[in-house]
């Protein structure tokens, strides 16, 4: 092991001890009954190891390629996040995606629960997440005191989340969560105990981002240049050029939605548009599945097929990788997401779907992408085949290392290399693919245009609101326009993209620069280049930055 290694490793064992909520949820074990500090304090022992570690690395010359690899990725990842750091929002942000609220209620959905000492730490976290939410709070006061807020919508939405999850006739998160596990005697009263706990310091924090803090947010949720930069660079790992990615996402919109209606076409005959094709596959009951229950079980099924037919064939995935488990969350907040598996692989990967209030009929044409992109060849693929190469990667690269340009986009890369191996052969599963690639795309253009408060191209190909500004409302008035989405489900992504700058467009610029790494892979290898060699040579790097990515794979 060289001193780049050491280092990395070292800094996931001071990491894990400094966000124990965050070395849970990574299966590390040894942390699942702490709580991380999220005072002031706590999040300046964060920033002071980003410091410490990018010195050190700085100074550090790697032994070998892999070393190089992930030196790259390691300065790279961990500047930017310092830079976050430093600019107040990694301590201050709060959105309806993503807050120190956020990972203390989410940890509890991967905590393991079987054995009594696994009932326990669930019990001391409950107990100790009203302190921690009394941390938060002074963080993002001082954070107000300083100017550093967020926007008061956000603020006031995630108060309604807040009343989600605690209300016993909606969510009833932690009440629930107790109910679930087995426990008797004095354990089941400290379950109790903590649930109550909780359940009153998460409904007193709703009331203290509705009461005290919504009213110094920011009115206007754009988020201007300076600091859509910074994040459009953070959530890619690399710098492009906004005007230009703005003005593609109009021209990749269109060229997607052209698709579509020869799509359509192919479902209800000429001249039928693509609205009243979704009309028709939502009206027939073999394309519709009653039941949220039922719906993951269709989901796990698909998801066991792509696993056992892709594997010795376009992929080769170890034994430990081909267990993917698709579950229901215990909230409503419509968001579907991947946690990978534990380090030992003792907990599965795992695709998750907060079903959204009264959602009873799932439509499967609109989701058999979608479990392309949460399992196999997507986010588990990728994050399982990392995970095990461990005699090439460190444990930073296997277990901290994320980057969203390089894992959302190679997700959606994995959306369309479905279609190019024959597994969308059914139109409808296809325009399925094409409309979630349409959101991507629209989200390009509403994510760049609401933030920088651009102005919309007078010649853009839809005639939409040409030479105006944009505003949330007209970005609002576009994805409606643009996608097929449940207009729930939509509301609760807007909301996400506006609390979230520059994470939205992440997935389809992603996706463009793993094609574009693809296409100069075959111009440099000519007839020796082979798609399997490539996947596996790309995923074998682990997650880091697209600009590292493209420079690693130059000197493959």
């Amino acid at each position: 092991m060289g001193r780049i290694d050491e280092l990395a490793n070292r800094y996931v064992d001071e990491w894990a001890a400094l966000n124990p909520t965050g070395a849970t949820t990574l299966g590390i074990a040894g942390y699942d009954d702490k709580t991380d500090d999220l005072s002031p304090e706590g999040y300046e022992a964060q920033a002071e190891l980003l410091r410490r570690t990018v010195n050190d690395l700085d100074v550090t010359e790697p032994e070998h390629e892999s070393e190089q690899v992930a030196k790259d990725a390691m300065m790279e990842r961990l500047g930017l996040q310092l830079a976050q750091h430093d600019a107040g929002y990694v301590s201050t942000d709060v959105s309806v995606i993503t807050s120190g609220l956020h990972e203390l209620r989410m940890v509890f959905d991967v905590m393991p629960t079987e054995g009594e000492q696994a009932v326990a730490n669930i019990a001391v976290r409950l107990n100790n997440l009203p302190r921690a939410l009394g941390q938060y709070r002074r963080t993002l006061l001082e954070g107000a005191a300083a100017g550093r807020v967020s926007a008061r919508a956000q603020l006031l939405a995630v108060a309604e989340q807040c009343v989600a999850w605690t209300d016993p006739a909606r969510d009833d998160f932690f009440h629930g969560l107790a109910r679930r596990l087995d426990a008797s005697g004095a354990l089941a009263g400290e379950l109790r105990r903590g649930a109550a706990a909780a359940t009153a310091a998460t409904a007193d924090f709703g009331t203290f981002l509705r009461e005290e803090l919504a009213p110094l947010g920011r009115e206007k949720e754009a988020a201007g240049l300076e600091r859509y930069e910074l994040a459009s660079q953070f959530f890619l790992g690399a710098k492009v050029d906004l005007q230009e990615t703005y003005l593609w996402g109009f021209a990749e919109l269109d060229r997607l939605e052209r698709e579509m209606r020869a799509v359509a076409a192919r479902i209800g005959g000429a001249g039928v548009s693509v609205d009243e094709a979704v009309t028709l596959l939502d009206a027939d009951p073999a394309r519709n599945i009653r039941g949220k229950e039922a719906f993951r079980d269709w989901m796990q099924a698909l998801s066991d097929r792509a696993i056992t037919e892709l594997n010795g064939v376009h992929f080769d995935i170890e034994a430990p990788a081909q267990k993917l488990e698709c579950c229901l969350t215990p909230t409503s907040d419509g968001a579907i997401y991947y946690t990978g598996p534990s380090e030992d692989f003792s907990r599965p990967g795992r695709m998750w779907w907060a079903v959204p209030e009264g959602q009873e009929i799932f439509s499967t044409w609109r989701e058999v992408t979608t479990v392309f992109h949460e399992g196999v060849p997507g986010h588990h693929l990728q994050v399982s085949q990392a995970l095990l190469r461990a005699d090439t990667l460190n444990r930073w690269q296997r277990l901290l290392c994320w980057c969203s340009g390089h894992g959302e986009g190679w997700a959606l890369y994995a959306e369309r290399l479905m279609d190019e191996l024959g597994y969308l052969g059914d139109p409808a599963d296809r325009l399925g693919m094409l409309d979630g690639q349409a959101l991507r795309a629209a989200r390009v253009i509403v994510d760049i245009g609401m933030h920088l408060e651009l102005e919309i191209p007078r010649d853009n190909p839809f005639g939409f609101h040409p030479g105006e500004r944009w505003t949330p409302e007209l970005g609002w008035e576009f994805l409606r326009a643009h996608t097929r989405m449940q207009e729930d489900v939509l509301r609760f992504e807007w909301k996400r993209y506006l609390g979230w700058p520059g994470q939205a467009p992440s997935y389809k610029v992603g996706e463009r620069i793993w094609l574009q790494a693809r296409d100069e892979a075959k111009a440099r290898m000519g007839s020796d280049f082979d798609l399997k060699t490539f996947h596996r040579d790309a995923l074998n790097l682990g997650s880091l930055g697209l600009d590292p990515l493209r420079k690693a794979l130059a000197r493959i």
